[in-house]
């Protein structure tokens, strides 16, 4: 069965700036591999306009294989984007949702195939956990401490328990930690 699996990067001291990681080659391939094989990811508006600088990166190659890996990846991937704001999407391979976020999760859960749903980020990854949806999460922790900036899960007022299962450690200090969720459905 599909998981939906929380991914996203942070500091050491639990922030989600994307401009404080230290994404290296190691990473991006990581993340490319990620993409390639997730079944659609689900941004928020303010993600996926952050997300759109990899679109430049397709029509202009950096030279790194890495960074240039990761752009064809993203760029392949289905999205799905929550919004309020956005009337409409113009990356061939997003859409915007057209359901609250509980109900979008639960058809595509039951769409077909078997890839699994990445939401990538942090107000859906809040949304999502208090509404009992994610069964994974996927946090990398770069070696940072940014001092400020946005905390992950600032509005989860109640405890959840979580079961390490994995960890991956990359050349440049990041750290992915992979938590089953253990209240997961």
């Amino acid at each position: 069965m599909k998981k939906v699996i929380a991914a996203i990067n942070m500091t050491l001291d639990g922030f989600c700036d994307h401009t404080s990681g230290v994404p290296d080659e190691e990473v991006h391939q990581h993340y490319a591999d990620l993409l390639r094989s997730a079944g659609i990811v689900l941004y928020g508006r303010i993600t996926y306009q952050l997300m759109e600088y990899w679109r430049t990166v397709l029509e202009n190659p950096t030279g790194d294989k890495a960074m240039d890996d990761f752009a064809a990846a993203i760029d392949n991937t289905p999205k799905l984007v929550f919004s309020r704001t956005l009337k409409n999407v113009d990356w061939q391979s997003a859409e915007l949702a057209s359901q609250g976020l509980e109900e979008e999760i639960s058809a595509l859960k039951q769409s077909d195939g078997d890839k699994d749903i990445f939401v990538c980020s942090p107000s859906l990854i809040v949304a999502s956990t208090k509404l009992n949806l994610i069964d994974e999460y996927q946090l990398c922790v770069h070696p940072v401490i940014a001092g400020s900036g946005l905390t992950l899960f600032k509005d989860i007022s109640e405890k959840i328990t979580l079961k390490l299962t994995n960890t991956r450690t990359f050349g440049g200090g990041a750290v992915i930690l992979y938590y089953e969720a253990g209240n997961s459905r």
